[in-house]
C-alpha cells in the first residue's frame, strides 16, 4: 500500500488537506456569478468543480482510514480502573478547554441543519420550486430539507455505533471533515446536486451532537456534569441566533448560498481544535487502552486507582448492540425519552423549519421575517442559564418536565390564534420564544439526560437513538409537505408538536429517573439492581 510507511495520524492530515483543496476548487463558479447576484442555476459543471469533487472523495477515504485506531493488547486478568477518581477531580484548565471546544463544536454542528430554514426561501425562488410563496410550481422545495434530515437520521444511528466502536474523539474529527466537504452545497448549480450534498451533510451532522454530549458526560466530574452539559447545550439556541443573524446580514448581498459556504472555514476551525479534545477515559478503559486512559485521567487531575469496580464491570457486561436499549433495564426510560424526542422533533422540523416561509406568506418581507426570528432567539437565549441551573442544582427529571410543559403551552397558543397571531406583534414574540429557544433547550437537556441513563458500552448508541428519533419526526413532516398532504401552516405544525409533547410529559412523570449529581456507573448499577429486585420479588408475590 502506498501509505504503508505513514502513521495513521499522518494519513488523516493528508486526507484533510486533500479535502480542503477539493473544496477550494468548488468556489470559482460561485465567484464568477457575482454579476448575476451569485445565482448559479443553469450553469454547467466545469472540470475544476468535477476534479474537486473527486479529490474530496479521496480525502474523505483517507481521513476515515487515518482515524481507525489500532487494536489494543488486552489482558483478561487486567483489573478495572476505578472511575470514581475521575468524578472526584476538581475542575481544571483541561476541563475548561474541553468545554470551550465542545461549545464551539456544538454551535457549528447545529448551525448546519438550522441553515435549512433560511436557505429554503432563496432556493425556492432561484430554482422556481413549490413553496408557501409559490404554491403552483411542480417540484417542491421541501425535497431539500427532506434530504438533509434523512441524512441526519442515518448519521445519528451510524455515528452512534461508530463512536462506541472507534472512539468519541475520532468520530468528532471525522464529522468535521464531512463539514468541510459538504459546504460545497453552496456552489452546486443544479437543485438535484444541492439535494445530494445536503443528504451527505446531514449524514455528517446527525451523529456529532450525541457524540459531543457523550464525551462531556464521560470527562466532567459528576457534581458539575449536569449544569455544564446543559449550559454548553444551550449553544443549540445560540446556533439559531447566529444563523438567523448571518442570514439577515449576508443573504441580501451574497445570496442564500453563502450560508452553506461558511461551513468551509468553520469546519477547518473545528479540526484545529482537536488538541483540546481528548478521548474519553471510560471508552479507553472499556476497550483495553489502559495506559492511554491513565494519561487522560492524569491530564484531568484524576487518580487512576487499580482495583475492582463493580459498577464499571456492570457497564462492561453489555455487548455493543442497539437491542440493549430496548431491553431490561432500559426499556421504560428509553420509551420516555424517545417520545420526548419525537415531540421536540415535530416542533423543530415542523414548526421551526417552516416559520420563515410562513411569516413571509403572512405578509412579512424576507429581511423582516429573519429579523423577527433573530430577535426571538436573542430574547430567549439568556434563559439557557436558568435551565442549566435548574438541571444542575435542582433536578434533571423535573427540569425536563417543566420545560416541556411550557413549550407545549406555547404551541397551544399558536393553535388557538392561528394566522391571526401576526396581528399582535408583542404576543407573536412571546409565543415564538419557546418554539425557537424552548425546543432547543429541550434538545439540550434531553441530550444531556440521554448520555447519563445508559452505560459506557452503549452510551453513544443511546444518545444517537434520541437524536435520530427527533430527526425521524422531521423526515415524516417534511415528506408530508413535499407530497402536499399537509400544508406547513402555523396551526398544523403547532398541533403536530403539541400532541406528542403532552404525551411525553406523562411518560416522563411515570418513567423518568433522576440523574442529578450522580456518577454514571452508579446510575447504571441502580437500574440493574431494580430489575434484580423485581425478579427476586416475583415468587413472593405469587405466594
Amino acid at each position: 500500500m502506498i501509505f504503508q510507511h505513514f502513521t495513521r495520524k499522518t494519513i488523516f492530515w493528508i486526507g484533510c488537506i486533500i479535502v480542503c483543496i477539493g473544496m477550494v476548487m468548488q468556489l470559482p463558479m460561485y465567484f464568477h456569478a457575482q454579476s448575476m447576484g451569485y445565482r448559479l442555476v443553469g450553469m454547467r459543471v466545469d472540470w475544476t468543480m468535477a476534479a474537486g469533487m473527486i479529490l474530496m472523495a479521496i480525502g474523505l477515504i483517507l481521513t476515515i482510514y487515518g482515524l481507525i485506531p489500532e487494536k489494543p493488547i488486552v489482558s483478561h486478568n487486567q483489573p478495572f480502573l476505578q472511575i470514581r477518581a475521575m468524578d472526584d477531580a476538581p475542575i481544571r484548565w483541561p476541563h475548561i478547554a474541553l468545554l470551550l471546544a465542545m461549545a464551539l463544536a456544538m454551535t457549528l454542528d447545529v448551525m448546519k441543519p438550522t441553515i435549512l430554514s433560511f436557505v429554503v426561501p432563496g432556493a425556492a425562488q432561484e430554482y422556481g420550486l413549490k413553496s408557501p410563496i409559490n404554491p403552483h410550481a411542480r417540484i417542491p422545495v421541501a425535497l431539500l430539507p427532506l434530504c438533509g434530515i434523512t441524512g441526519t437520521v442515518m448519521g445519528s444511528f451510524i455515528w452512534g455505533w461508530m463512536s462506541d466502536r472507534i472512539g468519541r474523539r475520532a468520530s468528532i474529527l471525522m464529522a468535521a471533515v464531512v463539514f468541510i466537504a459538504t459546504s460545497a452545497c453552496g456552489a452546486m448549480p443544479e437543485f438535484w446536486m444541492n439535494c445530494m450534498m445536503c443528504l451527505i451533510m446531514g449524514f455528517g451532522v446527525g451523529g456529532m451532537l450525541p457524540i459531543l454530549f457523550t464525551l462531556m458526560a464521560e470527562c466532567i466530574p459528576a457534581r458539575h456534569r449536569g449544569w455544564l452539559m446543559v449550559l454548553i447545550g444551550g449553544d443549540i439556541a445560540g446556533a439559531y441566533l447566529i444563523t438567523s443573524a448571518l442570514a439577515s446580514w449576508l443573504v441580501p448581498d451574497y445570496n442564500w448560498r453563502i450560508l452553506w459556504l461558511i461551513g468551509f472555514p468553520t469546519g477547518i476551525l473545528l479540526i484545529l481544535l482537536n488538541h483540546w479534545i481528548p478521548e474519553s477515559p471510560r471508552f479507553l478503559l472499556l476497550h483495553g487502552y489502559t495506559s492511554e486512559a491513565e494519561k487522560v485521567m492524569k491530564r484531568f487531575g484524576a487518580v487512576a486507582v487499580t482495583q475492582q469496580a463493580d459498577a464499571a464491570k456492570s457497564s462492561a457486561n453489555f455487548s455493543h448492540s442497539f437491542r440493549h436499549l430496548f431491553a431490561s433495564p432500559f426499556l421504560g426510560i428509553t420509551g420516555a425519552v424517545v417520545l420526548l424526542a419525537l415531540g421536540a422533533g415535530f416542533i423543530r422540523f415542523g414548526f421551526q423549519l417552516w416559520i420563515p416561509s410562513n411569516l413571509q406568506r403572512l405578509g412579512f418581507s424576507q429581511a423582516r421575517s429573519f429579523e423577527i426570528l433573530r430577535n426571538a432567539a436573542l430574547i430567549g437565549f439568556p434563559l439557557n442559564f436558568l435551565i442549566a441551573a435548574l438541571y444542575g442544582l435542582w433536578s434533571s427529571k423535573r427540569t425536563i418536565i417543566l420545560l416541556t410543559t411550557l413549550t407545549a403551552a406555547s404551541m397551544i397558543g399558536f393553535i388557538i390564534l392561528g394566522d391571526q397571531v401576526v396581528q399582535h406583534p408583542l404576543l407573536l414574540y412571546v409565543l415564538l420564544i419557546l418554539p425557537i429557544w424552548g425546543v432547543s433547550a429541550i434538545m439540550s437537556v434531553l441530550s444531556a439526560y440521554a448520555v447519563e441513563i445508559y452505560p459506557t458500552a452503549i452510551r453513544s448508541r443511546g444518545s444517537g437513538l434520541i437524536s435520530g428519533t427527533s430527526q425521524i419526526a422531521g423526515v415524516f413532516i417534511i415528506a408530508l409537505v413535499a407530497l402536499a398532504i399537509a400544508p406547513p401552516s402555523l396551526t398544523a405544525t403547532a398541533l403536530m408538536g403539541a400532541i406528542p409533547l403532552m404525551l411525553a410529559i406523562i411518560a416522563m412523570i411515570l418513567l423518568g429517573i433522576e440523574t442529578h449529581k450522580r456518577r454514571l456507573e452508579d446510575i447504571t448499577a441502580e437500574e440493574i439492581q431494580k430489575v434484580h429486585t423485581i425478579v427476586d420479588e416475583i415468587p413472593i408475590a405469587r405466594t
